[in-house]
This record gives C-alpha cells, structure tokens and sequence, in this order.
C-alpha cells in the first residue's frame, strides 16, 4: 500500500512539474577604465535586460561577471570586460581616450582625450558589437586648444552610458560628464546602473572634472581627484586632469558589472562546479539571485 501511495505522489509531482522555465535577467558588463592626462572618461559596461523562455531544469547555462577596466597614469583607459548569461552577452564599456586619443568602442564608448592639434578627438561609439536593443551610448568629444602642439590642451568627453550619451567637453578647463545610466526594478527596488565616467579637466589640473553620470560612473579628475566606477554597476571610471601623466594626470577604474537572475521560488538555483559570487533572496513568487563576481555554470531543480 506504501508503494503504491509513493507512485502515486511521484506521477502527481511529474505531473505539476515545469518542463522548462522562464527567468528574467539584467546583465550588466565591466565598466572602462578613464584616460590619463585630459583623458576622456571611461565608458559603461553594456546593459542588457529582459525574459530568456524556455530554459530546462538540471541542465548548465554560463554566468559570468565582468570585471571594471583599470585606469592608467599614462595611457588610455582599459575597457571593462564583458558579462554573460546562457546566450545574453553584455560588452564592457570602452576605454576613455588619454591626451588627444579617441575614446574606444564598447558596450558603451570613451570619451575622447582632450588636448592639442586639431581636430578634436571623438569618444568612442557604443552599442559595440550591436545588439537590439542597444546596450549603450557614445563616448563624448574632447575640447581642444589650438595654440600649438603641447599647448594648453582642453578638457575629456564624458564616457557613454547605457540611457545617454556622454557629454561634450565645453572648454579647456570644463570637461564632459558622464552620461546617465538606466534604471531596473528586477530586484524589487529601482537601482541605476551603467552611468558613464566623467572626463578629466584640461592643463594644468585646476579646472572642473566631468561629473559622473548616474548609475556609478565616477568623476573625473580636476580639483578633486577622479573617481572609480562604483562596484557591480557597470560604471565608467573618472578621466584624469591634465598636467605630467605621472601626478595630477592618473586616471581611475571602471566599477565592476553584475548579473541578476529572477525566477519561480519553486525552484532552486545551484552553481555547479563553483567559481561564482551570489546571494538569493525571495520576493513574493519569486527567487532573485544577484551574481556579484566570478564566472561558472548554474542549473535549476
């Protein structure tokens, strides 16, 4: 009669059981590292958000967390590095443009490095490689000082962001600011990420560094030092201020980015293998796992 009972219950669990699953997902890449020396600011890390359907249970999808691009006292930023979830790559946000440098490309792009000759130096573009819909925005444009080559020198664009562009640098001692993040209630509770750095003030170092944009991005360097990337947001990292590369002109990293994961409570998440960072916390019918580090498999049972 056990048995019998035992079969009965388990046809009853195959029964109700889910095939395959949909889960919700925000992945959000490294941010870039700014540029040094009137460099432009650090672009975010791309943004990506929406409903991957038809997963299977008891069955391996890749999740990895970008780390920030690091910030440099003589060269342009490092970009950030690109997070995934199963088949949802997010880019990392590319890095600002040191002394009369473009930006570079990425998830979203630099900003262009200020300086001297002529033309002035671009951020770099976003949305790279394009993905729909876009993960990201262009770097801004450098302010540039004609008087000659080594001569004062303008300020950094502001790096690119996941909800706009950066800002353009205005003139020689204001640079761009970074442009503003986007907004996500996956947790429960509206947060900003992939707000772009802002570029560094022109030569000599007393001039106004970009803000950062909302969503992390740092400020750039001028009377106040250049700010990081705040961690796991994808943030851009501050461009330095202008003078010698190996002082005033240093520039700061990109904050790290984060995958977040929502699905039924009824199941539970495991990382096979291990190598990720995560907590889960439960939200009404809901489980959300914040991945904060590290790159692994995880399955559902």
């Amino acid at each position: 009669m056990a048995g019998a009972l035992s079969a009965t219950i388990a046809a009853a669990y195959a029964v109700s059981a889910p095939s395959s699953i949909d889960v919700e997902y925000l992945v959000v890449a490294g941010g870039a590292g700014g540029g040094a020396d009137r460099g432009g600011g650090g672009g975010a890390g791309g943004f990506r958000t929406g409903t991957s359907t038809g997963l299977s249970l008891a069955t391996n999808y890749t999740v990895t967390v970008g780390g920030g691009g690091a910030g440099s006292p003589s060269a342009s930023g490092s970009s950030g590095s690109n997070s995934v979830f199963s088949t949802i790559t997010s880019n990392g946000g590319g890095g600002g443009g040191k002394w009369s440098t473009v930006g570079v490309a990425g998830g979203s792009g630099g900003g262009g490095g200020g300086g001297s000759p002529s033309p002035a130096k671009t951020g770099g573009a976003g949305d790279t490689p394009s993905v729909s819909p876009s993960q990201g925005n262009a770097g801004g444009t450098a302010y540039i000082d004609t008087i000659s080559w080594g001569g004062a020198g303008g300020g950094g664009g502001g790096g690119g962001a996941a909800g706009a562009v950066g800002s353009n640098a205005s003139a020689t001692q204001i640079a761009g600011a970074g442009g503003n993040g986007t907004a996500s209630s996956i947790t429960g509770t509206s947060v900003t990420y992939a707000g772009g750095g802002g570029g560094g003030a022109g030569y000599p170092a007393s001039g106004t560094g970009g803000a950062g944009g909302t969503g992390g991005g740092g400020r750039g360097g001028g009377t106040l030092t250049p700010e990081a990337g705040t961690t796991n947001t994808g943030g851009g990292g501050g461009g330095g201020a202008g003078g010698h590369p190996s002082t005033s002109g240093t520039s700061s990293a990109g904050g790290s980015g984060v995958v977040i994961l929502k699905y039924p409570s009824t199941l539970t998440i495991s990382n096979p293998g291990g190598g990720l960072t995560y907590t889960t916390s439960t939200s009404g019918s809901y489980k959300i796992t914040t991945f904060t580090a590290g790159t692994g498999n995880v399955s559902w049972a």
